[in-house]
């Protein structure tokens, strides 16, 4: 290997590593507060499905690179001079760039991941509330046994492809430097003037990274196709 291929897999390795672990931070964080979010909006109290509907406006309908932008340029400046936050156990994830792109990134899904949830609750046929209430199902149970597994097999394709834009929304975060593999790849063109390598290397890698998590959300939905 020239001295060249070295110091671009030294640095795209140093970079694959914080794309990695941001994006399975943010997928798990992103999905596990969709839910909640999705229910939110369908609810029929208004003090509650008006905030998270604001909520998830704000979130669909800004570019993902000015929420980067607002929380690290704008909050983050607000929140180190609040002396509460700042010695508190959460200034460690609010003092760096990748705290904020944790946080905006996780947000981001939840409130895409949510109006997925949402379309396939709603898509579900109606006569599934009244056989579970025929059957003297409180709507609690109807909704955890009956609805939501349901929903889920509806949702996970549209899911799946969420999470790509997720993956691939981690580049973005080079620009309020985190030093994931975008901003390793752009290191490397900056210091050896030499363009197509290193972007090249780096596509391929967002594209295998890609592969492997359409392989995963394909093999989960090849196997919930089995059980019902």
């Amino acid at each position: 290997m020239s001295d060249f291929e070295v110091y671009l897999s030294g640095e795209l390795i140093t970079g694959l590593q914080t794309t990695i672990v941001l994006f399975i931070a943010c997928a798990i964080t992103g999905n596990l507060l969709a839910l909640p979010v999705a229910l939110g909006r369908i609810s029929t109290r208004g003090w509650i499905r008006y905030p998270v509907m604001a909520f998830m406006l704000a979130f669909r309908g800004t570019p993902l690179l000015v929420q980067l932008y607002i929380f690290y340029f704008g909050v983050g400046q607000i929140l180190a001079t609040v002396p509460a936050i700042r010695y508190s156990l959460f200034w460690p994830l609010f003092r760096s760039a990748n705290g904020y792109a944790y946080v905006v990134l996780s947000l981001n899904t939840a409130a895409y991941c949510a109006e997925i949830w949402r379309g396939a609750i709603l898509g579900l046929p109606t006569g599934q509330n009244e056989a579970g209430r025929s059957l003297g199902l409180s709507k609690h149970t109807i909704t955890r046994l009956i609805l939501l597994p349901q929903a889920f097999r509806l949702a996970l394709p549209a899911i799946g492809g969420q999470n790509i834009l997720l993956l691939k929304g981690t580049a973005l975060t080079a620009a309020i430097t985190v030093f994931e593999t975008m901003a390793a790849a752009n290191l490397v063109r900056a210091q050896t003037f030499r363009t197509y390598e290193p972007l090249l290397a780096a596509a391929l890698v967002y594209f295998v990274l890609a592969f492997i998590i359409t392989s995963g959300f394909k093999y989960v939905e090849t196997r919930m196709a089995s059980r019902y």
